[in-house]
């Protein structure tokens, strides 16, 4: 049994050694152990004191990763390949390790975070690395000098999903549901940006980050149904014709009407006729936005939750699943959730809380599209 005293580092401090430390390493001050309740030391038992230096190793961790990819931003050097992996598995080993020295020390629990994030899972005086994290991501990420970008990125994402479920004979009010759905999936995908890459693989790519084959198929889903689409919405077909002709050559990923279209007729398209069904058992948006994600994590058993009649009790115990919901941050955090073998529909969805902001801002961006169009 050990003691260890401790003073967290305040969030002002912690954005000034951010940005104004040597570039090797973040500095946040020493973030020992103090219950924020009491203010004073306290006593640790051994497994306490090891899962608190597994967390500040972990910390420590995540700063100099941090530090070492601004570094090589800043002088221009070339990046590693998927020089986000790095930086992901880290973030995520460090919110694993608080998250164990919460389950230990619960007294560890702290205030609200500004990203949502479970306080078990994530210290808030770490916020300003998290801020670095989406910045680096934004870099690594950032577009091809060739891509097309759009004007109206989101109501396109709207307006072609739209089209498409009232193609696949949906009516007005569920076609709307599909809409909002469906920019919920632009965020969760690339967070509301535009013919993005992906810094944590070469497959994936574009505004709803699908690989060549997902992309092909897309394309050859939306021919099959294009004179549908043209005689429900003349307009979005002429649209439709001038990226087309606009694209060329061009990687349809990097085009974003194309990539959105491709996308959704890929992979969700053919879940569109179930959204009646589907609104029914998951009446909150959030919760239908995280079912159609599932569908681009982990399509096959989605599909199966879906026919099965019992969507929220049933059952993925596939190794090979649960190890495909981990690597999209999903039971991803902590020994207990890591240790998991199966999970119902239902846990699945409420694990998902790390999608929860993304899936809120696309709430609010629908409601001002809705908004613009009626005025």
């Amino acid at each position: 049994m050990g003691t260890r005293s401790h003073t967290a580092a305040p969030a002002a401090a912690l954005a000034l050694g951010l940005f104004f430390m040597p570039a090797v390493s973040i500095a946040v001050g020493n973030l020992g152990l103090m219950s924020p309740a009491m203010g004073q030391p306290g006593t640790l038992t051994k497994k306490q004191s090891d899962a608190l230096d597994t967390y500040d190793n972990a910390l420590r961790n995540f700063e100099s990763i941090l530090g070492q990819r601004r570094a090589q931003i800043n002088a221009k050097q070339g990046l590693p390949n998927l020089p986000g992996q790095a930086l992901y598995l880290a973030r995520n080993g460090m919110m694993s390790a608080y998250k164990d020295l919460t389950d230990v020390l619960p007294s560890r629990i702290g205030r609200p975070n500004k990203f949502g994030i479970p306080p078990a899972y994530f210290d808030a005086a770490s916020e300003a690395l998290i801020d670095e994290y989406r910045k680096l991501f934004d870099h690594m990420e950032a577009p091809p000098a060739n891509a097309q970008k759009s004007d109206t990125p989101f109501g396109d994402v709207v307006d072609l999903a739209i089209a498409i479920a009232r193609a696949k004979g949906l009516d007005a009010a569920n076609a709307e549901a599909a809409g909002r759905i469906s920019l919920g999936l632009f965020f969760a995908e690339t967070n509301g940006n535009q013919n993005v890459g992906n810094a944590r693989s070469n497959k994936y790519k574009g505004s709803f980050q699908t690989g060549p084959s997902e992309d092909q198929n897309g394309r050859r889903k939306w021919a099959a149904i294009k004179k549908s689409i043209a005689a429900l919405d003349p307009a979005l077909s002429i649209r439709d014709d001038k990226e087309e002709a606009r694209v060329g050559n061009l990687d349809h990923r990097f085009n974003h009407w194309t990539a959105v279209r491709d996308g959704l007729m890929n992979a969700h398209a053919d879940i569109f006729p179930q959204v009646t069904a589907i609104v029914k058992t998951l009446p909150g948006p959030i919760d239908q936005m995280k079912l159609f994600e599932l569908i681009q994590i982990i399509p096959t058993p989605t599909r199966s939750a879906l026919r099965s009649g019992d969507l929220l009790n049933y059952r993925i115990s596939d190794p090979t699943i649960m190890g495909y919901l981990r690597n999209n941050s999903i039971f991803a955090f902590g020994r207990a959730d890591r240790a998991r073998t199966s999970a119902t529909f239902r846990e699945i969805l409420e694990a998902m809380w790390l999608f929860n902001a993304k899936f809120e801002r696309a709430l609010s961006t629908f409601d001002e599209i809705r908004t613009q169009s009626k005025g």
